[in-house]
């Protein structure tokens, strides 16, 4: 069975510029959630999203998440396949996370939402 992509991040320097940018340049509902920026499209088609400034490296950076049933398990697979773990896995609210690169550096992020 294939994973689909369920989420996509934006990193940045400065969250409220970066917002007004997409808002305008998309039409993107952008609102503030703590220390993200929530990213609704308008649009029945498509993945929801957040704009974050982490306030160290990486300052910029786009990467999409992939649902997963075992965060630790995929980051595994992951590392058998020539990948290396950077982040986690690490719970927050919106489930379970974590960010792996694979063998060309690109970053990739792992999700599972929590149980309802």
């Amino acid at each position: 069975m294939g994973r689909p992509v369920v989420h996509f991040e934006i990193g940045c320097r400065d969250r409220a510029r970066t917002g007004d940018f997409y808002s305008k340049l998309f039409g993107w509902q952008i609102t503030a959630a703590g220390p993200a920026s929530n990213i609704q499209t308008g649009s029945p088609q498509g993945i929801s999203g957040h704009i974050t400034s982490l306030g160290h490296e990486p300052e910029h950076y786009t990467m999409f998440y992939v649902d997963v049933e075992d965060v630790q398990a995929a980051l595994d697979k992951a590392a058998e396949l020539g990948g290396k773990t950077l982040v986690g896995p690490i719970t927050i609210p919106a489930g379970t996370f974590a960010w792996f690169s694979d063998p060309d550096g690109n970053t990739i992020g792992l999700l599972k939402p929590p149980k309802p």
